[in-house]
């Protein structure tokens, strides 16, 4: 009987014993997350902790108790964070190395303080990764001011707490990062990027333009360059080895299939800008390539159908059920006025619009022209107007003396009526925004030959807009593609409002794949990824409020 009740005794000096321990380490933890409450930064064995407003939540939730008791549940956090190395992320920004160190330690063999830094630490990154797959690493409103693209509404703490509840940190991955093939590709190309960090990458000297037939010691390696690359097959052909420094046809066809990639012009010639882009190491096509992936993490929900415009890419294509049912050329921002990135939808678009010049855009291209040509307004259909809105005066512009009229003193408004002249065309595409940004038409159709089109004042021309309006008006009754031709026809002004209004998401990617599995570059014509690349080579800092949460 003395026996049993001993047996008994030791099991309750145990339990009280994990309990009084458990409860030791939930008091650390509410004394840490008072400490954020206060405004301090705290860490955790050492280490800083990032995610401090998720922490808060997380914990206050669980009435401040420990959340990693399962081995298998710490193990699959740190194969989790290993693998986000495939999605251009680096372990170490989310406490991997310290934590690996603990991977072979049983947390019972810790004392209450050091068992609840663990919790934390373990805690902070899955908050951190978390953030950071479903968001992006970088916040693009502080990396640039008119990156304004709508998040997806999600709290990661609520996220964190499920994958643990239910066991999904394996599968965390791939259900928050995007699911699009843009995505996905780019994830296969960057494996093939990283199988080429091992290849010497010696720099091809500049030397006159290569031409067909022409003979050149630069043409071995070259040829080594087309072949790591995937645009030339291997040589099979003695003969062809034989004569490797002349440039051959099969040397000119993988050399045109290269610019292609590459956004050059497609003429075989391997000139400056070619050798240039044979130069560009696979290290900084891959710095290149995570730029790309963390702006789709910042993508919104695309939608069933929807316009997406790739500015670096000068594209525009319209998905319909994931299917492509339009792709045509664009012409953008110059590199002084910019195209921005956001998100919005077409609400409705406008025949035979009229165009009231911007004031920037008067004082710095319209003013200088007026003055060249006495006759530029009336040849290009502007209308004179002295003030603003309903109380504005129409004005004879040969009563203006437009050598006196400056940035800071044009008290006038320039308003181009419809027609060919039209700086846009006959139909204009509206997603009312802050910028004052829309597609439209142009009557400047030469430009669309050109391989870099930064050519606007920041709206997007669109190459082929009446097939975009028929397809945007598709199903709407009456609007036939013979109806809109006899409303252009008309040259009256027409609004059309969309039944349904379309998802357009302006982008910026200078690296993407094809629907033919083909991997492009292209100029970084806004300068806009070195900032972004440092920037997601940096550690983490603290996590703001609004990245921690997206209410």
């Amino acid at each position: 009987m003395s026996s049993g009740l001993t047996a008994v005794r030791v099991v309750l000096l145990l339990v009280l014993s994990l309990w009084s321990f458990g409860s030791l380490a939930n008091d650390e933890i509410r004394e840490r997350m008072e400490a954020i409450h206060q405004g301090f930064t705290i860490s955790a064995l050492g280490e800083p902790l990032l995610a401090l407003d998720a922490l808060s939540e997380f914990y206050s939730h669980r009435d401040y108790a420990l959340a990693w008791h399962r081995d298998k549940d710490r193990e699959a956090l740190l194969d989790t964070i290993n693998a986000a190395k495939r999605h251009g992320l680096t372990p170490s920004d989310y406490h991997y190395n310290l934590l690996a160190t603990f991977a072979a330690r049983s947390p019972d063999d810790l004392g209450p303080e050091a068992r609840a830094d663990l919790d934390l630490l373990l805690t902070d990154s899955l908050l951190l990764l978390t953030s950071h797959l479903l968001h992006g690493k970088v916040n693009r409103d502080s990396l640039e001011a008119e990156w304004t693209a709508n998040r997806q509404v999600q709290r990661i703490d609520e996220i964190v707490s499920q994958a643990l509840e239910y066991q999904q940190i394996p599968t965390l991955i791939d259900r928050l990062t995007p699911s699009q093939s843009g995505y996905q590709q780019l994830l296969t190309a960057r494996e093939f990027l990283q199988s080429l960090l091992s290849i010497p990458w010696e720099p091809i000297v500049d030397g006159p333009t290569i031409r067909p037939g022409m003979i050149d010691n630069r043409l071995p390696l070259i040829r080594q360059r087309l072949i790591a690359l995937g645009d030339l097959m291997p040589t099979i052909s003695l003969e062809e080895q034989v004569i490797e420094r002349r440039y051959t046809d099969r040397v000119v066809a993988a050399v045109t299939r290269f610019q292609a990639r590459h956004g050059l012009a497609t003429d075989g010639l391997i000139g400056r800008g070619t050798l240039a882009s044979l130069n560009i190491s696979p290290q900084e096509k891959l710095a290149q390539l995570d730029a790309n992936l963390e702006r789709w993490r910042w993508l919104p929900e695309l939608g069933d159908t929807y316009i997406i415009v790739n500015i670096a890419g000068f594209e525009l294509r319209m998905i319909r059920k994931g299917e492509e049912i339009l792709k045509t050329r664009v012409i953008v921002g110059r590199p002084y006025r910019q195209t921005p990135v956001f998100s919005d939808r077409i609400r409705y678009l406008v025949f035979n619009p009229t165009w009231t010049v911007p004031r920037t855009i008067m004082t710095e291209d319209q003013l200088p022209a007026i003055r060249r040509d006495p006759d530029y307004l009336q040849k290009m259909d502007f209308t004179v107007y002295r003030g603003w809105g309903a109380d504005r005066v129409r004005v004879d512009p040969e009563t203006v003396d437009w050598w006196l009229l400056s940035e800071n003193n044009f008290p006038f408004q320039l308003v181009q009526e419809p027609g060919p002249h039209n700086a846009l065309g006959r139909v204009k595409f509206m997603f009312p925004n802050k910028f004052d940004i829309y597609l439209h038409d142009t009557p400047a159709r030469s430009l669309f030959s050109r391989s870099e089109r930064t050519f606007s004042s920041g709206c997007i021309r669109v190459e082929d807009p009446f097939r975009l309006a028929s397809l945007l008006l598709q199903g709407q009754n009456g609007w036939s593609r013979d109806h809109i031709d006899r409303v252009v026809n008309s040259r009256q002004q027409t609004t059309v409002y969309l039944k349904e209004p379309v998802p357009v998401h302006l982008e910026y990617w200078t690296t993407w794949v094809d629907e033919d599995g083909t991997l492009h570059y292209r100029n970084d014509i806004y300068e806009r990824n070195p900032r972004l690349i440092s920037k997601l080579t940096e550690h983490p800092r603290t996590l703001s409020p609004d990245q921690a949460s997206t209410n």
